[in-house]
């Protein structure tokens, strides 16, 4: 379980990056680009993409595409529910975003649902109303006021591309490491060629801070992707406890750094929801 833990590790540092990055006035969509390349260079390095025989003809081509743009620009809206609703939020939305490939497996192809997963799923949504920051009426900030789009956005954007991902897992024509590889390639070219956009249009500057923190950020996003498979790999019989560890760790994890490092403040309704989808996780993954 050591590996699950250093995933865990490395995807809450991932957010606890993004949220100092805006208190140390980092260039966010800067720092997220240059993410990217380290992604592309450690992919390389230790995931050994097999290249050779790759063949554009039989790759699920329509799938990377989909992956290299929503990836970063999902990357910019958890930044933003970060900043505007917190990581205990955000980290919430992210875990729960399993419960929409479980749905797509169920309705669209045709895998029969077993009560107990239904209720967890019925849990999850649950936990995805009460964790979402509600606003009062008597708060005027636009932003504030709509914080509550962000985990949803979230919440949705991780569903579809777990979808995404699990599709191009499906293709014994390409290896899985070599299409992640793939995948993070076209996301370092959409997200250079925006930063290029804006640098011609906005006349938006270099930054070296955005350059080194996103650097930084790149090498926790892959740990926590090389250390999840990994964690698979040691497991491979207990797939269930990778997967229920992982997110409920994250959840956890995430929840403490948030109250105790950010001082996040959590009303009784975020605080159920908190528990609600720690329990909805257990029912699914391991029930």
């Amino acid at each position: 379980m050591l590996l699950v833990l250093l995933s865990v590790l490395c995807s809450v540092t991932v957010s606890v990056i993004i949220k100092l990055a805006r208190r140390y006035s980092v260039n966010t969509l800067q720092m997220i680009a240059w993410n990217y390349p380290m992604t592309v260079l450690l992919s390389y390095h230790y995931l050994k993409p097999d290249l050779s025989n790759f063949s554009i003809a039989e790759a699920p081509l329509i799938s990377y595409l989909a992956l290299g743009l929503l990836l970063p620009s999902l990357f910019i809206i958890i930044a933003g529910s970060i900043r505007y609703s917190g990581i205990v939020r955000t980290e919430v939305a992210q875990r729960l975003s399993l419960f929409i490939p479980l749905l797509a497996a169920f309705f669209i192809f045709n895998e029969h649902p077993s009560a107990t997963k239904l209720f967890g799923v019925a849990i999850g949504l649950a936990a995805i109303v009460c964790s979402i920051k509600w606003q009062k009426r008597n708060q005027h900030s636009l932003t504030s006021k709509n914080a509550w789009q962000y985990p949803l956005m979230v919440f949705f954007g991780m569903g579809i591309i777990d979808i995404l991902f699990k599709h191009i897992a499906q293709y014994q024509a390409v290896s899985y490491r070599t299409s992640i590889f793939l995948v993070f390639v076209l996301c370092t070219l959409v997200s250079f060629l925006y930063l290029g956009f804006l640098a011609s249009t906005k006349k938006e500057k270099f930054s070296l801070s955005g350059t080194l923190w996103g650097l930084g950020l790149g090498l926790f996003n892959f740990g926590n992707i090389l250390f999840y498979m990994k964690a698979h790999q040691a497991l491979p019989n207990n797939p269930s406890v990778v997967f229920s560890g992982m997110n409920i760790g994250v959840i956890v994890v995430g929840a403490v750094v948030g109250l105790f490092l950010f001082k996040e403040k959590l009303s009784t309704l975020n605080k159920v929801g908190l528990v609600l989808a720690v329990i909805s996780v257990i029912i699914i993954g391991l029930l």
